[in-house]
């Protein structure tokens, strides 16, 4: 049996929570900030409710993992995604207002079941992916302060 592993980071944003949400609930705002390798698709129409459903897919030369995601929690400021693929586990994003604008909570828990692939990642990807998510953080952080001024949320 796989263990699940974690990686949590937060990051604060000088914009209203509504503002950092909406860069979660939107998709082509999710796509600015998004890892470039990474794309979101809805299966059926997008939405960020509780029990919809869409797809992310790595795209990398030759294969092209996709993860199933569904959304098992949402209330305000609160977006979880279950997700089942080659990995398993869940992506919550929390936006916790603050006197300076919010701070943004990312909790991504997974287990890979299959052990090769397991092994794969953690030679080659996880420190990358750890990485990655800061990265993603900061570009979301750029997104949300771009989005807080122009619509003045």
């Amino acid at each position: 049996m796989s263990k699940f592993q974690v990686f949590e980071q937060s990051i604060p944003i000088k914009a209203s929570a509504i503002a950092v949400e909406s860069c979660l609930q939107d998709l082509e705002l999710m796509h600015r900030w998004l890892n470039p390798a990474l794309k979101c698709e809805p299966i059926g129409t997008w939405s960020t409710t509780e029990g919809s459903f869409s797809r992310f897919t790595i795209k990398i030369p030759f294969w092209q993992p996709s993860l199933r995601s569904v959304v098992i929690e949402r209330e305000p400021g609160l977006i979880v995604w279950q997700f089942d693929g080659f990995f398993r586990g869940r992506d919550r994003w929390e936006c916790r207002p603050t006197a300076q604008g919010t701070l943004l909570l990312n909790r991504f828990e997974f287990e890979i079941p299959n052990p090769i692939v397991g092994w794969g990642f953690k030679i080659f990807a996880q420190n990358l992916t750890k990485k990655d998510m800061e990265a993603q953080l900061r570009r979301l952080k750029k997104v949300a302060e771009e989005v807080y001024i122009r619509d003045q949320f």
